[in-house]
């Protein structure tokens, strides 16, 4: 009788310790995949990043009164356009329904004078016009059966979005020359490369008709390259692996 009582306690004992195991390898299993996916994100995405070109330039704004031929406040933007390709690979019929950019963070010595825009819907020349009427805090392109930059649409099986990072009223420069070369103006009006950099980031968020959303948090320095000395810079960056897209 007592040997009974002993293995049935000692089974009770190995009943626990299996039953414990299995819930560890369970919880271990688990966090594994939530460490990976919080590492890696979702890696098969009906829509993708493929790419962000940054165009930097200056340019400058006649002053309404002046004394000299020549008096410009001068600007320095940054152009950004973001590519979104559909995922052939996917193997399922999906559609954009709105790409937003929003939770816009901006970090510099000329912070206060920094001001985003979209893209201009009266100029035919230009993409972008720094106009009041321009100015945004967030951004959002909807799906549409063709992409329209300067009407915020967006080809909803992919297509370009984009809007401007500005510093504006940077420095003035005021000359008698007969000619001015706009591309010069940031180092004549001795512009210095701490004044111009900027760091970027923001929230780029993908939201399906199917109700699924997607967002990664880009980050980018600005300018591109030696603006000051170039008066135009641009670059198209293709290495996106490290901006990482989840579900919402």
């Amino acid at each position: 009788m007592i040997r009974r009582v002993g293995n049935t306690k000692t089974q009770n004992y190995i009943k626990i310790a299996t039953i414990t195991i299995i819930i560890v390898m369970i919880l271990f299993i688990v966090s594994m995949i939530f460490f990976r996916y919080h590492v890696e994100g979702e890696n098969n995405m009906p829509f993708q990043l493929s790419k962000i070109s940054v165009i930097s330039s200056s340019e400058g704004i006649d002053q309404k009164t002046t004394e000299t031929k020549w008096a410009f406040d001068i600007n320095q933007s940054n152009d950004i356009f973001i590519y979104i390709d559909k995922n052939g690979g996917y193997g399922k019929t999906e559609a954009i329904k709105t790409i937003t950019i929003e939770n816009i963070q901006l970090e510099g010595k000329t912070k206060d004078n920094i001001n985003l825009y979209r893209p201009d819907e009266q100029e035919e020349k230009l993409i972008f016009k720094n106009k009041e009427e321009n100015k945004i805090q967030t951004i959002e392109y909807v799906g549409s059966i063709e992409s329209n930059l300067k009407q915020l649409k967006i080809s909803n099986q992919g297509g370009i979005i984009a809007f401007r990072c500005s510093i504006e009223k940077l420095a003035e420069y005021k000359s008698n020359e007969e000619v001015i070369n706009h591309h010069e103006l940031l180092k004549k009006a001795g512009v210095s490369q701490e004044e111009i950099t900027v760091k970027i980031d923001f929230d780029l968020k993908i939201k399906l008709e199917s109700g699924k959303e997607y967002k990664t948090t880009i980050h980018l320095n600005l300018p591109i390259g030696n603006v000051i000395e170039e008066g135009t810079t641009s670059v198209e960056i293709t290495d996106v692996k490290d901006f990482i897209f989840k579900r919402t």
